[in-house]
């Protein structure tokens, strides 16, 4: 029997970073998604976000990968969303992500921060946010890609 247990940090932004996931929806969308991964066997250990971008701890299985699951999740989201009306345009996700390894002696710390979004972006904004992950993990900004 294999043992798998990578832990990884994901986070993607609505397109255009539009405040589609105001209080009304997020923590319905949240639901959405836990039940979605339990379906699919994605093993989602915290979930949160703020009105533009969500983040969530996952530990990868023997046959997962971060982009497949990255699919999975964002793809039955925006679907879920839309079959619902819960937003008043078409719902999507941007194609982007961020994903970074954490260490097992990091897992409550991250999911700490994972769990205080609200309380987070009150004082930083999601840019601001995103520019602090590029600096701490050596990522270049890609001009391109939309701010």
């Amino acid at each position: 029997m294999s043992f798998v247990k990578i832990w990884i940090h994901l986070v993607f932004s609505t397109k255009k970073r539009e405040p589609w996931l105001n209080k009304n929806i997020r923590y319905d969308v949240h639901k959405h998604i836990i039940k979605n991964c339990k379906e699919k066997e994605i093993f989602l250990e915290a979930i949160d976000g703020y009105t533009d971008h969500l983040h969530c701890l996952i530990s990868l299985g023997k046959d997962q990968t971060i982009s497949k699951i990255t699919q999975l999740i964002k793809g039955e989201s925006s679907f879920w969303i839309n079959q619902n009306n819960l937003t008043p345009a078409k719902f999507s996700w941007q194609d982007d992500y961020f994903a970074v390894s954490v260490g097992e002696s990091q897992v409550e710390a991250v999911k700490g921060y994972i769990k205080n979004q609200e309380k987070h972006h009150a004082k930083k904004s999601f840019e601001d946010e995103v520019n602090e992950f590029m600096r701490k993990y050596g990522w270049e900004r890609i001009k391109d890609l939309p701010a």
